[in-house]
């Protein structure tokens, strides 16, 4: 198994020489991630995602693995919308010679030089379904389908749907069996409406900015938000549950 990307490495990914300048690292990654830029780059690195070694000078200079790490740190970012403390938890558990069962998102691979095997299953998560496939995916009859969709739980974008609305139908389907149909979860979109509405307010100052690193900052503190919004609702709804066994 080829080695795993260390936070600070002296060494070089195989077919590549010395050491990199953050406009080299901008060409290694472009045909990938044609978005990213250097903003992006200084903002992972003060988040702690990548730790490049400095000229005497001051300048950064990138190894082989620190491009590997960041296209690693990226595609999980894109593909799977982690946010990035879970990504930076993961990443330190491999720097502190753990070996963590599954990577983020429950994939099953080990971090390291990204494959192309690595590079399929990180792609097949930004796959685009038609209703059909959709509900053959999620084990749902086509009018479950049409009835999320009526109801405004799930939407298509030039009729394909994305891998939330995968999600959504396969809980859908399992709710079903306890009675709970879709006109049943109208205020589920109403509360992850007003969800998103006090999300944008707390990341409008940041968001409102036009660098990049700004907006970077803000969509990843928009992640965090979420990600405490639903542990919130989670204990809530389980504080309740409790009290039904007491």
């Amino acid at each position: 198994m080829p080695s795993q990307p260390a936070r600070r490495s002296a060494g070089v990914a195989p077919g590549t020489s010395g050491v990199l300048t953050i406009g080299e690292v901008l060409r290694e990654l472009s045909g990938e991630f044609p978005q990213v830029t250097a903003s992006k780059i200084r903002f992972l690195e003060e988040k702690g995602l990548i730790a490049p070694q400095r000229t005497r000078a001051g300048y950064r200079k990138y190894t082989g693995h620190d491009v590997e790490r960041l296209r690693f740190v990226l595609a999980l970012q894109r593909d799977q919308y982690l946010p990035l403390k879970v990504i930076k938890d993961y990443v330190d558990a491999i720097d502190r010679g753990e070996r963590p069962e599954s990577l983020p998102g429950g994939m099953t691979l080990a971090p390291r030089i990204v494959s192309e095997q690595l590079s399929r299953e990180l792609s097949a998560h930004a796959r685009r379904l038609t209703a059909e496939t959709l509900a053959a995916e999620a084990g749902a009859p086509r009018r479950l389908v049409d009835d999320l969709v009526s109801f405004g739980l799930i939407s298509a974008v030039d009729n394909r749907f994305d891998e939330y609305a995968l999600k959504i139908t396969t809980a859908c389907v399992q709710l079903e069996l306890h009675g709970i149909e879709p006109r049943h979860l109208r205020p589920f979109r109403a509360a992850a409406d007003r969800e998103l509405g006090l999300v944008e307010r707390v990341v409008a100052p940041v968001a409102s900015r036009k660098d990049v690193a700004s907006k970077a900052r803000a969509a990843e503190t928009a992640r965090e938000i979420s990600e405490l919004c639903l542990g919130l609702h989670s204990a809530l709804v389980n504080s309740h549950i409790a009290r039904m066994d007491s």
